[in-house]
């Protein structure tokens, strides 16, 4: 019998792209009630609509994916809504589940908490050795309260809940608003309509320098639910591949993948962004026998095979 057969999960974000990847697995594992509250019916920010959410749902587990997030241009340009709205949920959710006996609770961070300068590959035990980087830090610094949250609630409540810290994720299904997009379904876009076009130039933000990790999307919902089902201390757990790549070798590899055969002029009026970002991911097949499964390119091709179906 599966662990999951007789348990009611909530799952905030459930309709969101990662969300819908673990609801999927949740269910693939037998989970027969999964509730994904719609911010229609619960507006997760007032406390009122979480407690309505419970009595409505009766969880006996709760995994927080619901976040407001954004590349670097939306995190500049509401650093006060991100930092609100992300906090705020968290801490209303996590305080509403312990008052309601929820059995345990599954808190997501985020890469971005992690401090400017973080020696590489980014540690678990190097979360608090200095201030993230500016242009996501009250992103990350909401986030990073739910940590902070767990841990209290553990040692005086005795609460069962966990923090996981995926790095950026990407996949079929991610997000391609260019005002609002990451980095890859940004220079996907870019690439894949320069070559619609016959265009000979596409504009990409900063100078390609700074280094970045990537987790396919599937690969992250299942380190979630195996951290769910075999995770229960509330030290924090990075999720991630352990590869790293410079922005400009993305680009380039993104270029050969979509058929762009132009030039990219790097916009250094713009911001990279961290320098780098790889983290250590040892703690996460230690602790609950996560390894990530998908290799880069494969996801990439995979990505961009699925934004040409959209009709891009």
């Amino acid at each position: 019998m599966s662990l999951w057969t007789d348990k009611r999960v909530v799952v905030t974000g459930g309709a969101g792209f990662l969300g819908s990847r673990v609801v999927t697995r949740l269910k693939e594992r037998g989970c027969q009630e999964v509730i994904v509250p719609r911010s229609r019916q619960y507006d997760l920010r007032e406390k009122d609509a979480i407690r309505r959410l419970y009595q409505d749902a009766k969880p006996n587990l709760v995994i927080h994916l619901a976040a407001v997030v954004g590349g670097i241009g939306a995190n500049q340009a509401s650093p006060g809504s991100f930092f609100y709205d992300n906090l705020v949920m968290g801490v209303q959710l996590m305080e509403q589940a312990r008052l309601l006996g929820v059995e345990k609770f599954v808190a997501i961070g985020t890469v971005c908490s992690y401090p400017k300068w973080t020696p590489v590959p980014f540690r678990e035990e190097d979360l608090w050795n200095g201030y993230p980087e500016e242009t996501n830090a009250p992103y990350g610094l909401a986030k990073k309260m739910l940590l902070v949250q767990s841990q209290a609630y553990r040692e005086q409540y005795g609460f069962h809940s966990i923090f996981l810290i995926p790095v950026n994720l990407y996949g079929p299904g991610d997000h391609f608003d260019l005002q609002t997009s990451h980095v890859i379904p940004a220079i996907i876009r870019k690439c894949t309509e320069a070559v619609a076009r016959r265009e000979k130039e596409v504009v990409l933000w900063g100078d390609g320098t700074p280094t970045r990790e990537f987790l396919y999307v599937d690969d992250c919902a299942e380190g979630i639910l195996l951290a769910a089902e075999k995770y229960d201390k509330s030290d924090p757990v990075n999720l991630g591949s352990g590869v790293e790549i410079s922005v400009r070798e993305l680009a380039n590899l993104l270029a050969k993948l979509t058929g762009f055969q132009g030039e990219f002029r790097w916009d250094t009026t713009k911001p990279n962004g961290q320098p780098r970002r790889r983290l250590e991911v040892s703690k996460a097949k230690r602790e609950f026998g996560f390894d990530a499964m998908v290799g880069l390119r494969e996801g990439l091709q995979r990505t961009i095979e699925w934004y040409l179906r959209q009709g891009a």
